[in-house]
């Protein structure tokens, strides 16, 4: 009885410590050998080998106490019976671990892409879901097959299906589709300050499966399909340089001297700027003369801010200081005047 009891002792411990070494070492080797890869990859510019490393860093211990589960699934006697359903166990096992490698490494790669691109990727998601679904879906195909599941109806059954689901939701995946176009296409980002053909304008704050969201700066929200989005025709003030030329229409009468008039608007110009924040400061603000209007010469006033917002502030100060000077300097900016000919009694009225 006691010798029987130390057989079995023996027939099952020798199986578990070889799966307590695996594990074990598995342990041992990510601690320090793996430790020790991922900091000389991160000395080299090359960021496909840091992804590697960072994709199988979960997946080392677990795989390494499949190879020992298997190896004693071959050569264990008393599991001979078991053996072809616990190598079943072992490889989908492994199948699916190693499809969650491939589904990080992927997901990593698309990061390193988008930043060589310019810009990160926006917190939209988009392109780690599908791509993270794809995988899977594959990997659990694969799995399928392995396990003896025959995969072609099913193939046959998503397709179909498939067909169905597109026609159903026919708008849905035309926002979807969009939205990846938006994204690949780069014509607006999160972050970006745009004007719509409808003249809403506001900061883009994120782009979904559906809609993107855009923020005004009154702070309401306001979402507008991808599909429509992509179509539209849309004026996007950060696209190449987030800096803003602000201009500003200004009338003085005829009988003003115009480089008197430049001389002064520039010297307002310049102390405002000099006090508000958000001007470009590399940019001198300047006035071109544009029109002879109906009562007044017209001329713009040119300042150059940092973004589409920092405009409003500049122009409110500069009027106000522009009206005390002009007061100042006796120049007049005139009230419109209009001469009207009465055909019918032939007399000239002026207004």
């Amino acid at each position: 009885m006691n010798e029987n009891l130390v057989e079995k002792i023996f027939e099952f411990g020798e199986p578990l410590l070889i799966i307590i070494s695996a594990v074990f070492l598995g342990w041992i080797f990510k601690k320090f050998i793996h430790g020790y890869l991922q900091k000389l990859a991160k000395r080299t510019a090359f960021k496909m080998d840091d992804l590697l490393l960072e994709s199988v860093a979960r997946q080392i211990i677990i795989w390494l106490g499949l190879a020992a589960i298997y190896y004693i699934a071959k050569t264990t006697e008393f599991l001979q019976p078991y053996s072809a359903n616990l190598i079943k166990i072992v490889i989908l096992t492994f199948i699916i671990t190693i499809t969650f490698a491939i589904s990080k490494f992927l997901i990593g790669m698309i990061d390193v892409w988008s930043v060589n691109q310019g810009r990160s990727l926006p917190s939209t998601k988009i392109f780690v879901n599908l791509i993270r679904a794809i995988i899977l879906t594959i990997g659990f195909l694969v799995a399928l097959d392995f396990i003896g599941v025959s995969i072609t109806p099913m193939l046959t059954a998503l397709g179909v299906g498939g067909l169905a689901i597109s026609l159903a939701l026919k708008d849905t995946l035309s926002d979807v589709f969009a939205g990846l176009h938006i994204l690949l296409s780069k014509k607006v980002e999160v972050g970006d300050f745009i004007e719509l053909e409808s003249g809403q304008t506001g900061n883009i704050t994120n782009i979904t499966w559906r809609n993107t969201t855009i923020l005004e700066r009154t702070n309401n929200v306001f979402n507008v399909p991808n599909s429509r989005l992509s179509n539209a025709i849309i004026k996007n003030f950060d696209a190449v340089d987030k800096t803003f030329s602000a201009r500003l229409p200004i009338g003085v009468a005829y009988e003003s001297d115009l480089d008197h008039v430049e001389k002064v608007t520039i010297e307002v110009a310049k102390e405002v700027v000099s006090k508000i924040e958000g001007h470009d400061p590399s940019f001198v603000p300047f006035i071109r003369y544009s029109e002879f209007g109906e009562s007044s010469i017209n001329f713009k006033v040119f300042f150059k801010v940092l973004d589409f917002g920092a405009q409003y502030p500049i122009i409110h100060d500069f009027i106000k200081e522009l009206l005390i000077r002009y007061k100042k300097e006796g120049i007049n900016i005139p009230f419109p005047i209009r001469t009207l000919y009465h055909m019918n009694n032939i007399e000239v009225e002026n207004k």
